[in-house]
Order: structure tokens, then C-alpha cells, then sequence
């Protein structure tokens, strides 16, 4: 993902943390430098916002229910993968 800036926190770094941002689960410094990445970066603010929407979707259908093994391998790979060429792309830009 190209965000067109530099930003005082990575994209790879804030998109590594959006899961725990959506939960409450970061220190407020750690907010404050997402929110603050995520109002700079239109890139990141999209894919903010889609992985919110797709992880209230899952809970919306999902409810309790526990989530297949499979599907968890699945999107932890995705992501995974998502970041490595997030990585990758911020490398190349920096050199």
C-alpha cells in the first residue's frame, strides 16, 4: 500500500495493530499514534475501515459460534502475506 507520505508511525506498523485498535485492546499512547496515522493517510483509513466492517460483519453472523480452523488459517495467512508486501512496498519506497 502506497500512502503517498511519511508518517511519524509506518502503514505496515498501524495495519499490524488495526485488529487491536478496533478491540480497545491498545494503550492510549499507541491509539493516539493510530488515530493520528489514521487521519493522515487516506490508504490506511480505507483498509481501517474495511477490516471493521468485515470484522462486525463476522460477529454479526458468527455470534458465538466458534470460527472453523480453516477459515482462521485462511485469514491469518492473507494478512500475513498483506504485510510482507506492505513491507516489502515501504522498503523500496525508502531506498
Amino acid at each position: 500500500m502506497s500512502c503517498g507520505g511519511e508518517h511519524a508511525t509506518p502503514c505496515s506498523e498501524v495495519l499490524a495493530k488495526v485488529y487491536s485498535y478496533i478491540d480497545g485492546e491498545l494503550e492510549e499512547g499507541n491509539c493516539a499514534e493510530i488515530r493520528e496515522h489514521l487521519d493522515e493517510c487516506g490508504p490506511c483509513l480505507a483498509e481501517y475501515g474495511l477490516e471493521e466492517v468485515v470484522k462486525k460483519l463476522v460477529a454479526r453472523h458468527c455470534g458465538a459460534d466458534p470460527v472453523p480452523g480453516d477459515l482462521r488459517s485462511k485469514v491469518l495467512h492473507r494478512i500475513e502475506a498483506a504485510r510482507s508486501d506492505l513491507q516489502v512496498r515501504e522498503s523500496a519506497e525508502a531506498d
